[in-house]
């Protein structure tokens, strides 16, 4: 897939960096069709250097959007299949021997590429889901005593279908812990499913997603990104808001350091879509239930989209209640 030229320019401003990400989002707008605010926070999370969770039904343009990210970035790509059957190794790859030379040679497995779909993610076993780990904390794999890099920017794109589906294990904790954003796309409006009926045919969705930025403009938008000023006064306010779930009497366990340092990571992303280089309060709350809502964890019983709901409203509730700096 051919690079573009680098656009951001020696110095990347917020405008610059706005630009870049509308463009992206209107190339995934072209795949996924009618939903601009679920196209708007998966670009905010590349850009702040994450990786999603796509929980959702089957059928409502997961891997579309996926795919369509990797052709948008010029990203090396590699969709992984979960099944119950799929090993460690089937993902990481494996010493393999050579009988000529009667040696061994690392063989990489698809977790080597620079965008990775780990497509139904809950059909593996724990064992299988743990595999990813490393790479999405630290960007490289250990095995056989030795430590291989993954290739940079590296971003895991994971779907997930429902938890009350047959067929699932539930997420652990400490993985989901690795999303920096998890979203649910839904179904369409009825009038962009009837759209859709008359205009699409036999072509692929992907047919008209060209490549609008590349791994090395990537790479620099994400540095720009974390460089957005954070006042302390909202610093202040992520602390607070973290409390507030940790004092929540229907939660078991609210937001972690990690959760804490997250929602500053993926607000100085939200900063640059309004040509900011500081974040707002606003840009917390917008990105709080997204970053927050599958980190923490309910005290009753409730499982599946219902439990997933019911965390979002509490975590919503709590962004009204906690009082803003101005």
């Amino acid at each position: 897939m051919t690079q573009p030229a680098r656009v951001l320019g020696p110095v990347p401003t917020p405008a610059s960096a706005r630009a870049v990400m509308e463009r992206l989002a209107a190339q995934l707008g072209r795949a996924v069709q009618g939903k601009p605010t679920e196209v708007q926070r998966v670009v905010t999370c590349v850009v702040a250097g994450g990786h999603l969770l796509l929980e959702d039904m089957p059928g409502v343009g997961k891997t579309t959007l996926a795919e369509a990210l990797a052709r948008a970035c010029a990203l090396s790509f590699a969709r992984i299949q979960f099944t119950a059957d799929l090993l460690p190794a089937d993902i990481l790859g494996a010493q393999v021997f050579h009988s000529q030379t009667a040696t061994f040679s690392f063989r990489p497995g698809p977790l080597f590429r620079q965008l990775v779909l780990a497509d139904e993610l809950n059909r593996a076993p724990p064992r299988t889901q743990s595999a990813l780990l490393e790479g999405m904390a630290q960007g490289q794999v250990s095995l056989d005593g030795e430590t291989h890099p993954l290739p940079s920017p590296f971003t895991v794109v994971a779907t997930q279908n429902p938890v009350d589906f047959s067929g699932t294990y539930p997420l652990p904790d400490s993985q989901l812990d690795r999303f920096l954003v998890r979203l649910s796309l839904g179904h369409p409006a009825p009038d962009v499913e009837a759209r859709l009926l008359t205009t699409r045919g036999a072509a692929s969705p992907l047919a008209s997603v060209e490549a609008v930025t590349g791994p090395e403009e990537l790479a620099s938008l994400r540095d720009f990104a974390a460089e957005v000023k954070l006042d302390a006064s909202v610093a202040e306010y992520v602390v607070r808001l973290a409390q507030a779930t940790r004092e929540h009497g229907d939660l078991e366990r609210g937001a972690s350091t990690r959760a804490v340092l997250a929602l500053g990571s993926a607000a100085r992303a939200q900063a640059l879509w309004e040509g900011r280089d500081f974040v707002t309060p606003g840009d917390v709350r917008t990105m709080l239930v997204p970053c927050w809502a599958h980190r923490v964890l309910l005290r009753s019983a409730v499982q599946g989209v219902s439990a997933r709901d019911e965390a979002a409203h509490l975590v919503e509730e709590l962004s009204r209640k906690v009082a803003a700096p101005r």
